[in-house]
């Protein structure tokens, strides 16, 4: 896929899950298909501690679903997997490879995501990120040790006229997302609100009526 029909999808994405590979559950390929049903627009595969070939071999799965549904596929952190995957993108932290290098090893047409966790970090961003992150709103289980940017955070990101997608992300679910959505936000990432969910396609099928809703 091109660079500028990914960045149209980009544009258009609005609900961004992050997941593991849900290897002790061992329902991958049904639980992607089940909530890029219920239209989720982004998947990422994040497993911090893997091996290649497992990476691999999920990121198949992945690709795979991102493809049937006209989404897309991010990987976390690893820009040489994310290649021989051919994954539409590659997200990365503001400890990670630098965004001038994940650019060169990438390519053009590859899609870049940087988090950001301060003013500090958002208003020198890399201009190779397509997209931003801007948290954790609140703090998560998912990033131990790191404190809540808050909702202000939200609200600088909102007010600072960034022309690039940006999500929020951290502690989200379909309880506190109006208060990410009356802070500013009109695009969010999340974890557990999905994929700890009794029935994730129901919660991410919600998930993106509330933000239809604000968006309307």
């Amino acid at each position: 896929m091109k660079r500028g029909e990914r960045r149209e999808r980009l544009a258009r994405s609005r609900l961004y899950v992050v997941t593991d590979a849900r290897e002790q559950r061992g329902d991958l390929a049904e639980f992607l298909a089940e909530i890029l049903d219920a239209g989720v627009d982004i998947i990422q595969l994040r497993e911090k501690e893997a091996e290649v070939s497992d990476l691999l071999r999920w990121g198949e799965v992945f690709r795979e679903a991102a493809a049937r549904n006209g989404a897309l596929f991010i990987l976390n952190d690893r820009p040489d997997v994310a290649l021989a995957l051919d994954a539409d993108g590659l997200h990365l932290g503001q400890e990670d490879l630098a965004l001038d290098e994940a650019r060169a090893f990438m390519g053009p047409d590859a899609i870049l995501g940087l988090s950001t966790h301060s003013p500090r970090q958002w208003d020198s961003s890399a201009p190779e990120a397509d997209y931003l992150c801007a948290g954790p709103v609140w703090e998560t289980p998912t990033k131990p040790g790191r404190p809540a940017a808050g909702l202000d955070y939200v609200r600088y990101a909102a007010k600072s006229g960034e022309k690039r997608p940006w999500f929020a992300i951290g502690g989200i679910d379909a309880t506190n997302l109006p208060e990410v959505l009356e802070a500013g936000a009109t695009r969010i990432v999340v974890v557990r609100a999905v994929t700890e969910a009794g029935v994730p396609a129901e919660a991410a099928a919600g998930l993106v009526r509330q933000l239809s809703g604000a968006r309307s």
